[in-house]
């Protein structure tokens, strides 16, 4: 009976923590995915100046939406040190409040009408603090669910941060599908798209206090307490750089595949089918609402089955598929039936989510506990400097030159075979046990076994 009631009570607790780091992860994705849907329907023609062709001027948006890609893995390195050495759950609010301060200025902007060149440029500053905060909330997130999860389950547990993901957007789209509906075209430029950034500040209150009701994991703690009894024992950036950078390096290539598949099918599927269908924005909006419904089941359901039938053939199974539906996704768009496009865009996203929700179990399982923030937030962000950031800039420069999407595809199939290399180096974790990763990093570094019976080394 003890035993029982203790696991229905570690069930409760696990179940706290998801919705913890759901929470925060919610509200930080509704505000950039706010930002990437702003930059195609809004920025590119309130925050620039009109010079007749709308792919300069949605390039130049993206330029600024690239530019929170950048500050991400800044981010993620400030954050990851700090995570390592303080604790995962502190940190977690502070990037919280940080990017929900910079989404609501970015509602308060004036436009270039008003202010010139300042516009963007104040765009841009508080773009790069976004992004710096969602740099330093992924690793967060999924640590504290995947360091609380059962060895048999992370895949499971630790995909639900990534859930958040397309509930963030979810939110986002229906808060502008609605604001573009009832408002006039003009109304909706002039101050309606103002109101989905002001929104934020209820998201981050409900998330901020959600967070204050979880702590750290056991092992974190333990972790936490060795390094403050060993003063040599070293963390951050540098020494996951010096002892696993295979582990930083093959983390960096599962990443540049999925995270280009998802900002083709979310960010650059919008803009063509705004310049090249011609559809309209409520239309577009629709489409990409149940699609987000959809992704948002799927991805907790791939994470139960990366516990079943492993991390690797998962990930793999979801390259390919990516490299396919780089070659029939234009063909599917181009038919402008409704339904076929949706068909396309769900597919993206399932097949974005055979990579996707495996991820944190993944990373995590890469890594010892003291190092471990500070190497998922590098192999995870760093990446989307040349990946996620560049993608639609990359697409769109293409169709224009181009004037077709033949070339658009090339570049999806090239990006599924460089994350294919990395799948083939990658190791199966599946059921790894942290305690275990400690213990043998805490021998390959010279240092004593643990004095914790519970820990056992697997081979």
């Amino acid at each position: 009976m003890v035993s029982e009631t203790s696991s229905k009570s570690e069930r409760k607790g696990l179940r706290r923590v998801v919705a913890a780091s759901m929470a925060g992860t919610v509200v930080e994705w509704y505000e950039f995915f706010l930002y990437a849907t702003a930059a195609t329907l809004v920025f590119n023609k309130i925050f620039f100046p009109d010079n007749g062709n709308d792919l300069d001027n949605i390039i130049k948006a993206f330029l600024t939406y690239a530019v929170g890609f950048i500050a991400r893995p800044i981010g993620g390195i400030v954050f990851g040190h700090f995570g390592d050495k303080y604790g995962r759950k502190h940190l977690l609010q502070v990037a919280i409040v940080l990017v929900g301060a910079t989404t609501f200025l970015m509602g308060c902007l004036p436009t270039f009408d008003a202010i010139g060149y300042a516009a963007p440029i104040l765009l841009i500053v508080l773009r790069f603090l976004q992004g710096f905060a969602v740099g330093g909330e992924w690793g967060g997130a999924v640590l504290l669910v995947a360091e609380h999860a059962p060895n048999k389950e992370r895949g499971f547990w630790a995909s639900w941060p990534q859930a958040a993901v397309p509930v963030g957007n979810l939110l986002a789209t229906i808060v502008l599908l609605v604001l573009s509906s009832t408002l006039s075209n003009e109304a909706f430029l002039a101050w309606g798209w103002r109101v989905g950034f002001w929104l934020s500040v209820v998201i981050v209150i409900v998330g901020y206090y959600i967070r204050t009701r979880v702590s750290d994991a056991p092992i974190f703690k333990e972790a936490k307490a060795e390094l403050e009894q060993n003063a040599a024992a070293g963390y951050g950036v540098a020494e996951v750089f010096k002892r696993y950078p295979r582990g930083v390096f093959t983390a960096m290539g599962l990443r540049f595949g999925e995270n280009i598949m998802y900002y083709m099918v979310v960010t650059f599927s919008i803009t063509y089918m705004a310049t090249q269908l011609k559809m309209d924005t409520s239309t577009i909006l629709g489409l990409m609402l149940v699609a987000h419904v959809i992704h948002a089941i799927l991805v907790p359901v791939v994470g139960r089955f990366t516990d079943s039938r492993g991390r690797r053939p998962v990930y793999g199974a979801g390259v390919i598929l990516m490299a396919v539906w780089g070659v029939v996704a234009f063909p599917m768009f181009n038919t402008a039936n409704d339904a076929i496009i949706l068909a396309t865009i769900v597919l993206g996203l399932a097949v974005h989510a055979l990579m996707y929700a495996g991820q944190p179990a993944i990373m995590a399982e890469m890594f010892p506990t003291r190092m471990r923030y500070s190497g998922v937030s590098l192999g995870y962000q760093v990446t989307s400097i040349v990946a996620g950031s560049m993608a639609p800039i990359i697409a769109t420069w293409l169709l224009k030159v181009y004037g077709s999407w033949v070339p658009v595809a090339g570049y999806i199939v090239f990006a599924a075979l460089v994350t294919l290399v990395a799948v083939f180096f990658m190791r199966e974790t599946k059921g790894a046990d942290l305690g275990a990763i400690d213990e043998a990093d805490r021998l390959a570094a010279g240092g004593q076994a643990s004095a914790n019976p519970q820990v056992k080394l697997k081979k």
